[in-house]
């Protein structure tokens, strides 16, 4: 008994010696990709400071969520901790605390990024370890913020005595950005983790920042929102993907003068024009099935009368099939599972590289 007790006391001071040897660094010092704009109100958010009191109040909500933000560094510590503060303490009912307040890291292997391990929250403050045990060699790291909350705060904890720099490897690439607005599903509902929201999915596999401007509910052809897209310098590629949350006679209204303010500014830039998803409870839900149908002929009419118009530069992606047709992608018929971001990123990714092509 005694020696057992001997033991336990061993490991439990080894335990916290382990744990005084983890030494933090406020993350500030590292890059954050994936921000439309740098004048933010905090570091983590997504719209610029302007916006606010100029946007809707649930836009400028939303953009205070850290969706598709993420950091970069590189380090040779054997084990990866983080100390971070929620702006919000979010919960849903529908999407895991780690997707909507959690952070999610992945590291670079043979030119790949691979999950490592996912920071879950613990309540408004939080701090966990997210990878240890590993080898003591130099490995670039990105690190994911939530998706539908935002982050006040946040450090990196790393062994005492490892390095913790600035990413080495240019990964992902920072030219011409993949510009992104829409809804809900675009924010990142309802991945499980921040890296499966499907923008970030499309970041991993393009090897290119992505710029996440979706907007839960609100994807509603904001004119200020085209103008923040308009400015960005040097895109690489625009999608409109708010059919989701527009509807048909917006579309028919303002789909075209929002259009216009981004190729006003970018004449020569991609845009793809994305469909609706056909949802699975369309099967049953008449109602939804003429209404995400009515969107859909409305965004179809748009990239109609601009290609008749001599646009040249201009895609359309077609719903059928972009989340497969067993009705097994969504978590509340709506909103994607980690396999429906998949499959809406296979679906999609063929139309964008194709896309990118011409604007190299």
């Amino acid at each position: 008994m005694k020696r057992a007790y001997i033991t336990l006391l061993i490991l439990l001071m080894g335990g916290i010696l382990t744990a005084q040897e983890v030494v933090y660094k406020d993350a500030s010092m590292l890059p954050v990709y994936g921000k439309v704009a740098e004048k933010t109100n905090t570091r983590y958010e997504r719209l610029p400071s302007y916006l606010q009191g100029v946007s809707r109040d649930p836009v400028w909500y939303l953009g205070t969520n850290s969706a598709g933000l993420f950091i970069r560094f590189r380090s040779n510590s054997t084990s990866i901790h983080a100390r971070w503060e929620s702006m919000y303490n979010n919960s849903m009912p529908h999407m895991t605390d780690t997707g909507t307040k959690g952070l999610d890291l992945y590291a670079l292997v043979d030119g790949e990024w691979r999950h490592a391990g996912c920071a879950q929250p613990r309540g408004k403050k939080s701090e966990r370890t997210i990878i240890a045990n590993m080898d003591p060699i130099e490995r670039e790291y990105m690190l994911y913020l939530s998706l539908y909350d935002g982050v006040s705060s946040l450090e990196i904890g790393v062994d005492k005595g490892a390095t913790l720099d600035l990413p080495a490897v240019d990964s992902p690439k920072r030219e011409k950005p993949v510009v992104m607005y829409g809804t809900s599903i675009l924010q990142g509902g309802c991945a499980n983790r921040p890296g499966m929201a499907h923008t970030n999915i499309l970041g991993r596999r393009l090897d290119r920042e992505v710029i996440n401007l979706g907007f839960s509910g609100n994807a509603l052809l904001d004119m200020e929102i085209a103008e923040l897209m308009a400015s960005v310098d040097d895109p690489g590629l625009f999608v409109l993907d708010y059919a989701p949350n527009a509807y048909a006679d917006m579309i028919d209204a303002n789909g075209e003068a929002f259009f216009r303010v981004i190729r006003d500014a970018h004449p020569d830039v991609p845009v793809i024009f994305i469909e609706d998803v056909i949802f699975p409870h369309a099967l049953f839900d008449k109602a939804i099935l003429k209404e995400v149908t009515d969107k859909n002929l409305a965004q179809r009419r748009l990239y109609d009368k601009l290609k008749k118009a001599g646009e040249k530069n201009i895609y359309y992606i077609s719903a059928e099939g972009m989340i497969g047709d067993d009705g097994e992608a969504t978590v509340d018929s709506i909103h994607f599972t980690d396999l429906g971001a998949m499959r809406y990123v296979d679906h999609v990714i063929p139309v964008i590289r194709k896309a990118l092509r011409k604007n190299r």
